[in-house]
């Protein structure tokens, strides 16, 4: 089925592949929004407790997404993976560090004692809430703003120094923290993640106090979600893009850019509209009427918004991961991208997505048979 197909479609089909798992990764990160509103929303440590089991049977679902992701986007497109994570390293050990604080939180938090206390842990959880969601959002940004590095395939024959990309600034990928469109799509991830997390308690948890205060704060996290999330997009479709002449691939600035891709692919146009509006119903029906439903409509959305913006970086001939130092340097889904036996291969393996997908939805379920209320809490041996 695969061996058929030209280099560029499987180049064309692993980037949709990697544009679902990231927008399951960011709509799983609703685990992060959550850890950062329990000690707005508890009252006592029981309902901390109820907000934090919660959330926390959901944590590895999130962990699991997001190394799939990283696995996939390594094989897929390695240039980018070494280009990123070689260049910007800051930004992603920090991301990494905050994983794995996270993972260790939750299984040490209530163990009796534990070397650190329970609040350092519940400060790690706060943490790891904030820098995941602020930074991978900041991360995504560059796609579309650009960053300082170059690229030279003739230097891998350089036995002593066969580094092919290089990195230009001494902040390695901390410097789009400072850059307005990539921070506003940090910030939009951040409280899009709040958002989800809300309307994930005011579905799963039992208890009417913390449903109400849940709502409540919806209504406050949707304003600068919505104001971000609305910047971020008025900058990127206004902005000059980063084009490739289809013909020489030679990179070029092209006005609109962006823009234009959104009009030139009106599947993409579709998705991300749909997505907008399901974002928007779901918080609509979680902050004025209190329904357990909004986080599959705000879910939803989610999705097919972030996958509508993978595909606006990288399809339509544009550079995903372009470079303003020098534009020649900028990544492409072509010039990034693993051989076409790699690819083809890599297709077969790729039939088992749908699966990690079912594992998701499988694990969802069961652990959300029932909503989480203070007796489950009493009764749970394995409570984090």
């Amino acid at each position: 089925m695969f061996n058929n197909l030209s280099y560029l479609t499987l180049q064309q089909y692993w980037w949709i592949i990697i544009s679902v798992l990231a927008s399951l990764l960011v709509f799983m990160m609703f685990v992060q929004g959550g850890q950062t509103l329990v000690w707005q929303l508890a009252k006592n440590q029981k309902e901390r407790s109820i907000l934090i089991n919660s959330i926390g049977r959901k944590w590895d679902l999130t962990f699991t997404t997001l190394v799939t992701f990283g696995g996939a986007f390594f094989a897929s497109f390695p240039l980018f993976y070494s280009t990123s994570f070689g260049g910007a390293y800051w930004v992603w050990m920090l991301i990494l560090f905050s994983f794995i604080i996270q993972a260790v939180s939750y299984e040490y938090r209530t163990k009796a004692n534990n070397l650190l206390g329970t609040k350092t842990y519940d400060i790690f959880l706060i943490i790891n809430g904030v820098l995941a969601t602020v930074l991978i959002g900041t991360a995504v940004g560059t796609f579309f703003t650009g960053s300082e590095f170059s690229v030279d395939r003739i230097n891998i024959t350089n036995i002593s120094d066969s580094a092919i990309s290089r990195w230009k600034t001494p902040t390695h990928g901390l410097e789009a923290a400072f850059n307005i469109t990539s921070l506003s799509l940090g910030l939009a991830i951040f409280f899009l993640a709040r958002v989800l997390g809300l309307l994930y308690f005011i579905n799963n948890i039992d208890n009417d106090g913390l449903v109400k205060r849940a709502s409540k704060q919806l209504k406050i996290c949707s304003i600068p979600f919505l104001v971000f999330f609305l910047l971020f997009v008025g900058l990127v479709l206004t902005k000059d893009g980063f084009a490739v002449n289809p013909v020489t691939k030679e990179v070029f600035m092209e006005s609109f850019k962006y823009f234009h891709n959104l009009i030139e692919m009106p599947i993409v146009l579709i998705l991300f509209l749909i997505g907008v509006v399901g974002v928007f119903y779901g918080i609509f029906l979680g902050a004025f009427k209190i329904s357990g439903k909004g986080i599959w409509f705000a879910g939803l959305g989610t999705v097919l918004t972030v996958f509508s913006i993978f595909l606006l970086a990288g399809f339509n001939n544009t550079a995903f991961y372009p470079s303003i130092f020098d534009l020649q340097s900028s990544l492409t889904i072509e010039n990034s991208s693993s051989s076409k036996y790699t690819l083809t291969v890599m297709s077969y393996v790729s039939l088992l997505v749908p699966f990690v997908i079912a594992y998701i939805w499988y694990t969802w379920r069961m652990l959300s048979a029932r909503k989480v209320s203070e007796a489950d809490i009493a009764n749970d041996p394995m409570k984090y």
